[in-house]
């Protein structure tokens, strides 16, 4: 099934899903991505791309403070601000301080009230088999992956890949490694 991000009744449709624990295909901030609730679908999710165990998932919330949801890591207001917004932070997990998750909160609107009204954190990882191109559009995503339900950006085909930025934070030494940041807040 395809279904136009537009349609009225999407997001509910997709947080039913997400609740459900199925894995759906939702356009993101810059690709289409595999998505599924966390800590409930990261297999399911590694089967369909082949993907090795030890390569995390990215970690998308609906809010800026749904942040400490996911880490017990101090994160600066001034930091939180440019959230909505193509950022990823890097953070120590709440569950394991050892390991580190990269979250964002992403910039469209639709896609947070998606996660929001699943009730939790969602994975994103790009459509695609691990180490293969990613795929961005639709006609060929549907050829390569026969899921069962697949959002359709308004009818673009292609989403902007712009680059991302990344601040990785290490809470531990209380120092902040800034890569590739341009976004005159942070500046």
């Amino acid at each position: 099934m395809i279904l136009n991000k537009c349609d009225e009744s999407s997001i509910k449709i997709c947080a039913e899903f997400l609740k459900n624990e199925k894995i759906l295909i939702l356009p993101t901030d810059t690709v289409y991505g595999f998505s599924g609730i966390v800590g409930k679908t990261d297999e399911k999710i590694r089967k369909i791309k082949g993907r090795a165990e030890n390569k995390p998932f990215i970690q998308l919330i609906g809010k800026p403070e749904d942040i400490f949801l996911v880490t017990d890591d101090f994160i600066p207001r001034k930091l939180l601000s440019v959230w909505p917004g193509p950022l990823t932070i890097i953070v120590h997990k709440k569950e394991n301080p050892m390991e580190t998750v990269a979250v964002r909160c992403p910039g469209d609107e639709w896609l947070r009230r998606v996660i929001i009204s699943s009730g939790s954190p969602i994975y994103s990882t790009s459509v695609n088999r691990s180490g293969f191109p990613v795929l961005s559009k639709i006609e060929e995503i549907k050829k390569e992956f026969e899921k069962d339900f697949i959002i359709n950006n308004h009818g673009i085909e292609s989403i902007n890949k712009s680059a991302l930025k990344k601040i990785i934070f290490n809470n531990t030494t209380m120092k902040k490694k800034l890569e590739n940041i341009t976004h005159p807040k942070i500046m």
